[in-house]
């Protein structure tokens, strides 16, 4: 599985996961403002996974969303622990990057 995907599904590729540009092209648009887009990634996605798979995919992105968006707006640190075992992943992905990377020290 390519976890760079994440950042840059776009290209069409699907980073050894099923369906994977399809979940990140639905994820972006859920993600997003643009109702036209989410209408039609929605309707792509149901064209591809069962009913459940859906459901799950959408519980994901909610739970993911609200999960982050918590600890982003309360500032807390990634955890010791997380932070040693999570350093290569972070790195391929970048996620120095974002302002809430600031609430890790030694990020």
């Amino acid at each position: 599985m390519d976890i760079s995907r994440v950042n840059g599904a776009g290209d069409g590729r699907d980073g050894g996961v099923a369906h994977g540009a399809r979940l990140v092209a639905f994820t972006d648009a859920a993600m997003g403002g643009d109702e036209g887009a989410l209408r039609a990634e929605r309707g792509a996605l149901r064209r591809v996974l069962c009913g459940a798979a859906f459901v799950d995919t959408c519980a994901t992105i909610g739970a993911f969303n609200v999960v982050d968006r918590i600890a982003d707006a309360t500032g807390i640190p990634l955890d010791e622990f997380m932070l040693a075992r999570s350093a290569g992943v972070r790195e391929e992905l970048g996620l120095a990057r974002f302002a809430s990377a600031r609430n890790t020290p030694g990020h």
